[in-house]
């Protein structure tokens, strides 16, 4: 049986959306008798060729060549080639856009701070791309950014990818060893920072971290401090230092001259948490970025010139490529750095009322942390430019979609999307076009053959299972960086399914082509031999008042002579509370009865903080290796590394 439907788009939003006039377009090209999505969906997996070309046509792409052949060993996977003959400029296709109308507004904690136009923004960047030659980079050379979410960190990624250089970002807020475990690896040789960033209502400074990463970064010619805290910071201690204005300053704004490149040439490095071992450097190459990223933009969520496109993240997680990629479509881009729980949880609604913001990202933790908090920002704000919500990260949970049309906004698209760093784009995607069921994934993003596969490497539906890509597409990572014979990447993707690409999340396809995500198979828990997602219990326990946040992990046991593995569930309560022994049982009863027996745990502990990554993400596999004794790497990569000390040794998993 279905689930509630809880929104649908207006006949009027539909004929006027982008995808159905794209899939209009197409039809009438290629005489196709196609009526409904799922059947364009289908068409768009069985001819790759066809669509990606499309695609190309239908969005724009800017290029010196596009060239006659779209796809070269296409059986391969990886080793499938598109756009052998093309010529592009990443840049180039996001900087289209040259009037006075805004690229970038920012808003920090205090709200408002300024706008950046397309035509400042052209200025800015060729400034920065001369500035960057003059230091002798060239194409292929890595930049590095340790820097907040404002807007010199577009700016300056743009500068660089004009000229084919190599962009890779990190937050301000990572220690040094999780810095250089990063940029250590790439050999940038310039690194762009901030003096600072502020959270929580405090100004944290970089400039000592920024000292010491390069000391020990050799290959950086200069370092460029962009001032954000102070507007004179002094950079004196920090070696090979500028302000970014004096190391623009002798360069005048003129034409840029766009390097064309390769389809496959990398534009950006990007880095896995590296929790479970030192962080993948994951290359990603600018043909198969932009066009994943225009259609994921202009198809899926119908974004388009002049809407307002904000994505609450850092420039640690891919989020922000994509978010940056926003002005691709010609968009405003709205950038914020700070605590999304300022002014009582209301600073990001008073960003998308004052700004009229017409797509709001976020993650699935803070739609449950405003619910706690009893926000209704319906009541409060005025949303009425605002189409479509957005949320990733981890899965959203059905109470969650409640939540959002009874205290948000009842007309609007809520798109529980799902992918992430390694493709550059979602699996499971937004759809401006299609209805949105309670706790479900809208749909399979157009030109990814996404199915699920059981044990025996067979496709499902209505059946949990693996979540796989069985034909390559553009976004595909190049590769890892410094990765001989692609040992690692194939290791990472393709070992389970030969062939196939295999993602790592345990997840359901459903007849009407909606997906539900469990959590990451590498997390799945197995007592009995019974797999489990753990997102199916934390979408139980974390909708009971009392308890602020969960994790769980699979136990090995016993012990001494492990058999089996039982299931052990931490819990966060909220202010003061205790876990006594009536809420103990209220949580095993609730999950008994809305999940199932299998899924209720053999102990629940109590703990004072749950460990994350800083993009929010809670680390199963690092709590599962602290409690069997076993080290964590990368703890830098966690916004509360502190935590991980409270699972250590816990008589409580003794017996």
């Amino acid at each position: 049986m279905a689930p509630e439907k809880l929104w649908e788009p207006s006949e009027r939003a539909i004929e006027e959306a982008q995808l159905t006039q794209f899939a209009r377009q197409v039809v009438r090209k290629r005489r196709l008798e196609l009526n409904s999505y799922p059947e364009f969906y289908r068409w768009s997996v069985d001819n790759p060729e066809e669509f990606w070309s499309d695609v190309w046509d239908y969005c724009g792409v800017l290029a010196a060549r596009k060239g006659s052949t779209v796809l070269v060993d296409g059986d391969k996977m990886p080793g499938a080639r598109w756009f052998p003959e093309a010529r592009l400029n990443f840049a180039e296709n996001l900087m289209r856009r040259g009037d006075r109308g805004d690229a970038f507004v920012f808003w920090d904690e205090t709200g408002f701070r300024r706008r950046v136009s397309y035509a400042d923004l052209y200025s800015d960047v060729s400034r920065a791309a001369q500035a960057l030659t003059a230091l002798g980079l060239r194409s292929g050379d890595r930049v590095a950014a340790f820097i907040p979410n404002i807007p010199e960190a577009g700016m300056l990624a743009l500068a660089a990818l004009s000229q084919g250089m190599v962009c890779a970002s990190c937050s301000p807020d990572f220690g040094v060893d999780g810095v250089l475990d990063r940029f250590g690896q790439i050999e940038p040789k310039v690194l762009f920072c901030a003096d600072g960033y502020r959270y929580n209502g405090e100004a944290h400074s970089s400039l000592e971290r920024v000292r010491e990463i390069a000391e020990k970064l050799p290959s950086v010619r200069k370092v460029v401090v962009v001032p954000h805290l102070d507007a004179r910071p002094d950079v004196s201690e920090v070696p090979k230092a500028v302000l970014l204005e004096e190391w623009l300053r002798r360069y005048t704004p003129g034409n840029i001259a766009f390097a064309q490149l390769p389809f496959d040439h990398p534009v950006y490095i990007l880095f896995t948490s590296g929790t479970t071992g030192k962080p993948k450097c994951i290359v990603h190459g600018a043909g198969g970025t932009l066009l994943q990223g225009l259609k994921m933009l202009k198809l899926h969520c119908d974004l388009r010139p002049g809407d307002r496109f904000f994505y609450f993240c850092t420039t640690n997680w891919v989020v922000w490529n994509l978010l940056f990629s926003g002005i691709c479509a010609e968009a405003s881009v709205m950038l914020y750095d700070g605590s999304p729980f300022a002014k009582n949880g209301r600073i990001l609604f008073d960003y998308a009322e004052k700004e009229r913001i017409t797509h709001f990202g976020t993650s699935a933790k803070f739609i449950d942390a405003i619910a706690k908090r009893g926000l209704r920002p319906r009541d409060t704000h005025e949303l009425s430019a605002l189409r479509m919500i957005l949320s990733t990260g981890s899965p959203l949970a059905p109470e969650s979609f409640d939540y959002v049309y009874q205290a948000v906004k009842s007309d609007v698209c809520l798109a529980s999307i799902s992918g992430g760093t390694d493709i550059m784009g979602a699996f499971a995607e937004a759809n401006a076009v299609l209805p949105v069921y309670r706790g479900e994934l809208q749909c399979r993003s157009l030109g990814m053959a996404v199915e699920v596969f059981n044990e025996k490497g067979e496709s499902v539906i209505n059946e949990k299972g693996e979540l796989v890509c069985t034909k390559p597409f553009p976004s595909m990572p190049l590769g890892f960086w410094n990765d001989p014979g692609d040992e690692r990447y194939h290791a990472a993707y393709f070992t389970k399914y030969p062939n196939v690409w295999c993602h790592g999340d345990w997840s359901e396809l459903t007849e009407r082509g909606t997906l539900l995500v469990y959590g990451r198979s590498d997390a799945t828990l197995n007592p009995g031999g019974v797999r489990i997602g753990t997102a199916e219990i934390y979408r139980v326990v974390e909708r009971i008042d009392e308890v602020e946040e969960a994790v769980a992990i699979g136990q090995l046991w016993p012990p001494e002579q492990p058999t089996d593995t039982r299931v052990v569930l931490f819990v966060k309560l909220r202010g003061s509370l205790k876990l006594e022994d009536h809420l103990e049982e209220r949580i095993r009863h609730e999950i008994r009865r809305h999940a199932s027996p299998r899924h209720v745990p053999a102990r629940i502990v109590q703990v004072a903080d749950i460990p994350r990554t800083k993009n929010g993400k809670v680390v199963e596999l690092a709590v599962k290796a602290v409690v069997h004794g076993m080290p964590v790497a990368g703890t830098d990569a966690l916004a509360n590394p502190e935590a991980l000390e409270l699972y250590r040794d816990l008589p409580e998993l003794a017996t």
